[in-house]
């Protein structure tokens, strides 16, 4: 195995191992989560252990937690007794009998299904949706009035990261039409992009074509791209934030038309500055992306999401009077 991510508890007595932290979501089915957790029953005083996988919803920043302030909550969790073993388990996969291996007679897999409606990994600055994979000691897997020592505890941060469909649909087109006073002639602007999904660091390319009926000269073509984020689960709220904003100078003169691709291409490299953007990991990570737009299946609940991410490009065009003409928005 190239990699192995393990965590110990603090008093040595049990040991979390994970082959990898990304965990794909490929729209219709959800890779499994599968570890191997090392017990020495030296120190369990009688206790079991257990593990579990939480899908939880944040709310305060990293700071605040240390202060007992970061508001979190369970959307979804799922528990296992792993010492003394309990019950018949699935077949072990070959990464699991890698590390089984590895911890000798002291190992015990676990595997866990993820529900394929949750969202995928999804960090903000204020609040966010992670995934944690926690093994811990105690006499019953959730029994509210028993206290757990921190050090009886180890965890691993997972990432549930969404793969797209092989099937991509069209791209949206729009188009508006404006008239200026005291003229009746029109300036034609219509957008559209070849498909409906890009991966990351993609060309985007948005295909721009103008009908300029009037005296006016379009002067310049600005594209941006804003991300929106609505968040479900504490209120309903919207965040929109520009991850792209780019002109081009083009002169569209009176009475001419005008047919052009302009290639765009929005990159968190670009927005590390700004605040409260979604992202698909953390800042600090060099794997992290803008979020992924959430996708959507039929008869899907949008609350169980949590927090859904959308784009939308706008096309502005400015005349030579220096006002907008006018937006177009296509998602």
């Amino acid at each position: 195995m190239a990699k192995i991510y393990k965590k110990t508890s603090g008093n040595g007595s049990i040991a979390l191992y994970l082959g990898k932290r990304d965990f794909v979501d490929h729209v219709e089915s959800v890779d499994i989560v599968d570890g191997v957790i090392k017990v020495d029953p030296a120190e369990l005083e009688g206790r079991k252990v257990w593990v579990y996988l939480a899908c939880s919803f944040r709310y305060g920043s990293d700071d605040l937690d240390l202060i007992g302030m970061n508001y979190r909550k369970d959307i979804w969790i799922k528990r296992q007794q792993i010492y003394p073993v309990d019950g018949t388990k699935p077949a072990n996969t070959p990464m699991q009998e890698a590390l089984l291996k590895k911890c000798e007679d002291q190992g015990h897999a676990f595997t866990f299904n993820v529900n394929k409606s949750l969202l995928c990994f999804l960090p903000l600055q204020a609040c966010g949706v992670d995934y944690e994979v926690k093994a811990y000691i105690a006499n019953e897997a959730d029994d509210p009035d028993e206290k757990i020592n921190k050090k009886d505890t180890c965890r691993l941060i997972i990432r549930k990261i969404q793969f797209a469909p092989g099937t991509i649909p069209a791209g949206p087109q729009a188009d508006i039409s404006k008239n200026f006073m005291m003229s009746d002639k029109l300036v034609h602007l219509e957008a559209s992009i070849e498909k409906e999904l890009y991966f990351h660091g993609d060309q985007i390319p948005v295909k721009v074509k103008i009908n300029n009926e009037t005296t006016k000269v379009v002067k310049k073509i600005k594209i941006t791209v804003d991300q929106t984020t609505e968040v479900l689960l504490y209120q309903t709220d919207k965040y929109t934030k520009t991850v792209l904003n780019e002109e081009f100078a083009e002169e569209v003169k009176g009475e001419s038309t005008m047919e052009k691709t302009f290639m765009v291409v929005p990159l968190l490299s670009n927005n590390k500055e700004k605040r409260g953007l979604a992202v698909d990991g953390r800042l600090k990570d060099e794997d992290t992306n803008l979020a992924s737009t959430t996708l959507m299946r039929p008869g899907m609940d949008k609350g169980m999401q949590g927090i859904l991410v959308s784009y939308k490009i706008k096309v502005n065009l400015l005349v030579s009077s220096g006002g907008l003409l006018g937006g177009l928005t296509a998602r």
